[in-house]
């Protein structure tokens, strides 16, 4: 089992930036996809963005071009650069880690509001 720890949120503002990161309780170094989730309000999960382990990328179109996801195998750490952020960017923003099971983090808060 995989624990994750998620933080970084926060409130900010239409058109700023968040940080977002995963802290991870094993070496992340052979776990093939690392994930980012989001759910809003009312709304079902919904992936946000992945990463491999040799570094390979994928995005929801909602996001490409403002989220990127990177990974640090000796740290344990993945992030998620959240720019240009959106109201409908609201939600909670999950770390998600997919082994022989789906491990998931508890969660981090991020409003977008003026």
């Amino acid at each position: 089992q995989v624990q994750l720890v998620e933080s970084g949120g926060g409130l900010v503002q239409p058109g700023g930036s968040l940080r977002l990161s995963c802290a991870a309780s094993v070496s992340i170094f052979r776990i093939d996809f690392m994930n980012w989730y989001r759910q809003a309000p009312g709304k079902q999960r919904e992936l946000v963005a992945s990463i491999t382990s040799n570094g390979r990328t994928n995005y929801a179109d909602s996001v490409k071009g403002r989220f990127t996801i990177s990974r640090d195998n000796a740290k344990n750490m993945v992030y998620l650069q959240m720019n240009s952020l959106r109201p409908e960017d609201t939600a909670v923003y999950y770390c998600h880690a997919l082994t022989y099971r789906d491990n998931w983090g508890q969660g981090t808060q991020v409003t977008v509001s003026s």
